[in-house]
């Protein structure tokens, strides 16, 4: 049994047992250090998408309380535009009605009566008359030809 290997065998087979193993070892803490490496970048670049989610979460944060400011602001001027509609019909209605009581049969009183009916009828249909569009009124994008509107609403006659 023990004259079958040599101590020159021995040592030959530990020898390249060694190498293996040393080239596998060497393999190993390479392919580790490499993990290693690629664990780090993996690493920062999550550090950098929580990061990234956060300002997301803040940013939807910001937005949906802005949405509702802006609803909320979209509402009041709503109400406001209604507000003013109704106080400028109220405001025809009174001067109509001072106007009916100096000028009973004038031409131009008849119009001006009709004019505020049909802002009456617009009101009370809960819309703007089609000819009537009171952002139009209230924040006119071109200069307003007053003898023009004045023309089309059939307060004044062509030839004034």
């Amino acid at each position: 049994m023990f004259g079958l290997y040599s101590k020159r065998d021995v040592a030959a087979l530990v020898r390249r047992l060694r190498e293996e193993y040393d080239g596998a070892l060497k393999a190993q803490q390479a392919a580790a250090e490499e993990l290693r490496r690629e664990n780090r970048t993996l690493a920062a670049r999550v550090s950098e998408l929580e990061a990234e989610r956060g300002s997301v979460a803040d940013a939807l944060v910001h937005a949906v309380a802005d949405g509702k400011r802006i609803r909320e602001e979209s509402v009041r001027a709503a109400e406001n535009g209604s507000k003013e509609t109704a106080l400028l019909i109220e405001k025809c209605r009174l001067l109509l009605a001072k106007l009916m009581q100096k000028y009973p049969d004038e031409e131009d009183t008849a119009a001006f009566a009709a004019f505020v009916e049909s802002l009456d009828a617009a009101l009370g249909e809960g819309g703007e008359e089609d000819g009537l569009d009171m952002e139009e009124v209230l924040a006119p994008k071109k200069p307003l030809d007053l003898g023009k509107l004045c023309k089309d609403l059939g307060l004044m006659e062509e030839g004034e």
